[in-house]
């Protein structure tokens, strides 16, 4: 199994974050929104055309927060995922237009079912996935120093 790359957003508004909402075997889910890199595809390319996909929003993409790996095998649903190992890029940004209503893109995932805001600083109480990133991007907001690498969180 060959190892990909993923590009993630990090769309902050009034201390929420969006998320996608996705139904998978194992119960719902949310998780940033974004996907795989194409061949010949740099990675901002990649997250702008995954965000229309999945949010039906153009956004301006930032800084690059950190980059996580995925290894199914070492995760909770390793019985679904064992033979995913996914380098996800996480990049911090801006809808294009911030007035936007957001809602399920033109060409959603398998599994999605819908979009939403969740409150930051609650998080934790969702099932987003990772937890783990979730100090990491507040300790991004707050100008706290953040690992370029996190490696297999979960």
């Amino acid at each position: 199994m060959l190892v990909r790359n993923s590009a993630r957003a990090v769309l902050i508004k009034n201390n929420n974050v969006l998320v996608v909402k996705v139904k998978e075997p194992y119960g719902e889910c949310y998780f940033l929104p974004g996907g795989g890199q194409e061949y010949g595809e740099n990675l901002r390319d990649t997250i702008q055309r995954e965000c229309l996909e999945e949010i039906g929003a153009e956004i301006e993409v930032g800084d690059m927060l950190f980059v996580r790996e995925y290894i199914g095998k070492n995760h909770d649903f390793a019985q679904y995922d064992r033979m995913i190992h996914q380098v996800e890029y996480v990049f911090f940004c801006n809808l294009k237009d911030p007035q936007q209503e957001i809602k399920t893109g033109i060409n959603p995932d398998k599994g999605q079912i819908g979009v939403d805001w969740l409150p930051l600083n609650n998080l934790v109480q969702y099932n987003f996935y990772p937890k783990a990133m979730i100090g990491y991007i507040i300790d991004y907001l707050n100008e706290k120093p953040v690992p370029t690498y996190l490696g297999d969180i979960v």
